[in-house]
């Protein structure tokens, strides 16, 4: 058995239910929300490999260190020092305008805690790169998951949020009360048109 057969039946046996198209587009940003709980890495893994799709992500370097780094890496894991991440953006997008393949998967919470505010990395560097974003998700209440709609940032962070919290407004994550309502920084400091 192929790991995409292997990946769907272990969905199938944990009753999740797969929505959506995968994005056609081979260099895109993944969003993966809500994210709340240690399990939405595993189980965004499983997504993946279940529809055909072998997204690089990020991950702290303390998991690249020992034993577990080959597999993060085999994984499609990318070290990131959190103490030290300035440029990260700016990397990850000369990667993906030069690339053939970069389908780079984003947990743009940040964190599996409620917090006032999204990171905007997932929206800058698909600016940045001119490259579009699909919006991905993990429900558990429904035991769903899978795509929503791609689209290119137009620029106007709002409108673009707007969309982003209308796809997201009825997706909890595997637990509800650590989700984080999809808002920028951005949308705070950027004035109203």
């Amino acid at each position: 058995m192929d790991s995409q057969a292997l990946a769907r039946r272990v969905l199938d046996s944990r009753g999740w239910t797969v929505v959506g198209e995968p994005p056609p587009d081979p260099v895109v940003v993944l969003v993966a929300a809500p994210h709340t709980s240690g399990w939405d890495f595993a189980v965004m893994l499983l997504l993946s490999r279940a529809v055909g799709v072998k997204p690089l992500f990020l991950g702290k370097r303390e998991l690249f260190r020992g034993p577990l780094g080959p597999f993060m890496r085999r994984m499609g894991g990318i070290s990131v020092d959190r103490a030290n991440a300035a440029g990260i953006v700016d990397e990850l997008a000369k990667r993906a305008s030069s690339a053939e393949r970069f389908q780079l998967v984003i947990a743009a919470e940040g964190t599996r805690k409620p917090g006032p505010y999204w990171k905007s990395g997932f929206y800058r560097l698909a600016q940045q790169a001119g490259v579009p974003i699909c919006l991905g998700f993990c429900d558990g209440p429904t035991r769903t998951m899978g795509f929503g709609p791609t689209f290119h940032p137009s620029g106007d962070v709002r409108a673009d949020m707007d969309m982003v919290r209308a796809f997201y407004a009825d997706k909890q994550g595997i637990h509800p009360r650590n989700r984080t309502e999809p808002r920028l920084r951005e949308e705070d400091t950027t004035p109203a048109r």
